[in-house]
């Protein structure tokens, strides 16, 4: 159960003469022996500081010690006691404001980490092309295998004439066997590769 501190402010020209006052409401059972003593402050105003549950809506009033019963600046409601119609101020106590619980991410939505691989194990990449990918966020055999052999080129011919003797056309398919661990069969397509240069 939450509780919120309310201030409750008499204005001066209600407490007019009156030297003390005392606050009755549903919160004390409009019971005197349980009055809250409001305190009468310099500019003549008196208040009273209470702690109530947040989210419930309480009436109540003020007894000054010259026999009146005031109210405060606040809403108003009638309510009938002991057959009288009463005009008691209402107050409602803000509800804590819930905090959303984050939501927690999907699997799918979640950025997997990406793990470098060491590129230049695929033939016809060295450390220099290794680093050209890298600039474009291809640093694992997994991304170099679903790039296609288009844009590869396109970053090969972007990076200047030094790298045109270079072809991109078996990178993807070398990188895909790089990427399933089949490391033999990569390591027999590369000497095919080597021998026919």
């Amino acid at each position: 159960m939450t509780k919120k501190k309310v201030t409750f402010t008499l204005p001066n020209e209600v407490v007019a003469g009156a030297a003390e006052g005392i606050l009755l409401g549903e919160f004390n059972n409009w019971n005197i022996e349980e009055g809250i003593h409001l305190e009468k402050k310099g500019d003549g105003s008196m208040v009273a500081e209470l702690a109530l549950v947040a989210g419930q809506t309480y009436q109540y009033r003020y007894l000054l010690s010259d026999g009146r019963w005031v109210n405060d600046n606040s809403e108003k409601a009638f309510s009938e006691i002991f057959g009288n119609v009463v005009e008691n101020c209402v107050l409602t106590v803000p509800a804590p404001v819930k905090k959303s619980a984050a939501k927690p991410k999907s699997a799918k939505k979640e950025k997997a980490v990406v793990v470098k691989d060491d590129l230049t194990k695929i033939e016809g990449i060295g450390k220099k092309i290794a680093a050209l990918l890298e600039k474009e966020n291809i640093i694992s055999y997994k991304q170099l295998a679903k790039t296609s052999v288009k844009k590869l080129q396109l970053i090969l011919d972007a990076a200047g004439s030094k790298f045109n003797v270079h072809d991109p056309a078996t990178w993807p398919k070398q990188s895909k066997l790089a990427a399933s661990g089949e490391w033999d069969a990569l390591e027999k397509w590369q000497k095919e590769l080597n021998a026919g240069k």
